[in-house]
């Protein structure tokens, strides 16, 4: 709350000082007049107010994905179209210099300011700090998938404590224990609520599994808002983004929607003419570079400069996929014998850290993703995009699951959510399910914001081998 006030009153001296100088304008409406330093006042107190109604600061969306920042745009958005339309109605000439640098430097400073404190509370969480005592309740293997989901993101605030099985044995009859206490077994709601306060839980996790009826979760849910403890359900659904989730009350039963996503039509083709222009950019761009990297590739070893392999692409549809050559000529004949040293985990996609096929211009190009930039040219004839599932040899298809092949439903890219998770770190497991999840909730939002951490991923050359 104070962070904000101090950031809208920055953002709006800045616009008062930049359009009016040291003298300062008036604001004139009918009769009556003020100096734009009161109405930078006014501004900021109802900025500020509009924030605070918008829920900007609510603990749910503090730390918690793109719901704040959303939030924190439309309240601003909100304030400065009421501005427009009260001007016009009123004919009060409100200076349009002002409006034009208070509006995008108050909210470029606000979200940076969210972000920072973002990084702070998120390292807070994982320290163990601010964070929610959660009990979880349910069937054992929701319970181990929600306890496993929940830790591998401290970050998200909520901590496991206990486990609650109704209707279940407090321990398993196959030796496999969960990771963390079993409290009680009993369907009985006060047995539940005696649990609660033992382990002194701030919230309670009902997932799957858990054999309550609907009359006793009714009266669990008023027992914990009587104790101010939070009610948290956990239903089946992984990997589904929440713009794609709509919650629907009928008869009094909390519907959940999910719908389909679109891969088709016009988001198709918005997400073509973004690659389209984006490519062609960053070719003009980055000629330097692609001149520089060829030079230093051709003066390191004998071969060409550009190495074409055959990729799968969009509907099992096969492509030549260009990179600039990191390896030595004979790479490929050398790989069955590399193949047994690949590390567990790795019987489709095969990585090897210490590839002794890379040459030493190789190993840096690599390094800095700088191999992957002749794709451009794949995006430019429709064969990539920018944003997508990792593209994957014909060998590597062969060997998928059924539900894997749901990877090849949209192009591959040059980037995607595997190159901003940790790149060649990932085991296959993770990577199938991050490729899963970018073609089940793709948004031309979520594929702008994959390509920024993509830089910091660069830069940082984590997980790149």
């Amino acid at each position: 709350m104070a962070s904000d006030a101090v950031v809208l009153v920055v953002a709006l001296a800045i616009a008062n000082l930049s359009r009016f100088g040291r003298h300062t304008g008036e604001l004139h409406v009918e009769e009556h007049s003020a100096d734009y330093w009161t109405v930078t006042a006014v501004t900021a107190a109802l900025w500020w107010v509009l924030l605070t109604a918008w829920g900007t600061r609510e603990q749910r969306v503090l730390g918690q994905g793109s719901e704040e920042y959303k939030r924190v745009a439309s309240a601003t958005a909100w304030l400065f179209g009421v501005i427009a339309v009260v001007s016009y109605v009123l004919r009060i000439d409100t200076s349009r210099g002002y409006v034009g640098i208070a509006f995008p430097a108050g909210l470029f400073l606000l979200l940076v300011s969210r972000w920072l404190w973002r990084q702070w509370l998120v390292r807070a969480r994982t320290a163990g700090r601010f964070t929610s005592r959660v009990m979880l309740l349910g069937g054992p293997g929701a319970v181990l998938h929600l306890h496993t989901s929940l830790t591998g993101q401290p970050g998200s605030g909520y901590q496991p404590v206990a486990a609650y099985l109704p209707g279940y044995s407090a321990t398993s009859p196959d030796g496999e224990e969960l990771p963390l206490p079993v409290v009680g077994t009993s369907r009985s709601v006060d047995e539940i609520l005696t649990a609660l306060a033992d382990c002194d839980a701030d919230a309670l996790a009902i997932s799957t599994g858990a054999a309550l009826s609907p009359r006793a979760i009714r009266r669990l849910g008023w027992e914990l808002s009587d104790r101010q403890i939070g009610l948290i359900m956990a239903p089946a659904l992984t990997d589904v983004a929440g713009p794609r989730i709509h919650t629907q009350p009928i008869a009094g039963l909390p519907l959940i929607h999910v719908s389909t996503p679109r891969l088709s039509g016009i988001n198709a083709s918005m997400k073509r003419t973004l690659d389209l222009v984006l490519a062609s950019a960053a070719l003009l761009l980055l000629l330097p570079v692609f001149v520089l990297t060829a030079a230093a590739v051709k003066a390191d070893s004998r071969g060409p400069v550009f190495f074409a392999q055959e990729r799968v692409g969009r509907d099992g549809k096969r492509f030549r996929m260009f990179k600039f050559r990191s390896m030595v000529t004979d790479a490929e004949a050398r790989l069955a014998g590399l193949e047994r040293r690949a590390g567990a985990g790795n019987d489709v996609l095969f990585k090897l850290k210490d590839d002794p096929r890379i040459t030493r211009v190789g190993g840096f190009i690599r390094r800095y993703s700088l191999d992957e930039l002749p794709q451009l040219l794949n995006v430019l004839r429709g064969e990539m995009s920018l944003v997508g599932p990792r593209p994957p040899l014909p060998r590597e298809v062969e060997k998928y699951e059924a539900h894997v092949h749901r990877r090849l439903l949209v192009l591959p890219g040059i980037t995607g959510l595997w190159q901003v998770s940790g790149r060649s770190n990932l085991s296959w497991d993770d990577t199938v399910r991050l490729d899963l999840y970018y073609v089940e909730n793709w948004s031309v939002a979520q594929d702008l914001l994959i390509m920024l951490k993509t830089v910091r991923a660069v830069v940082a050359s984590r997980g790149a081998y």
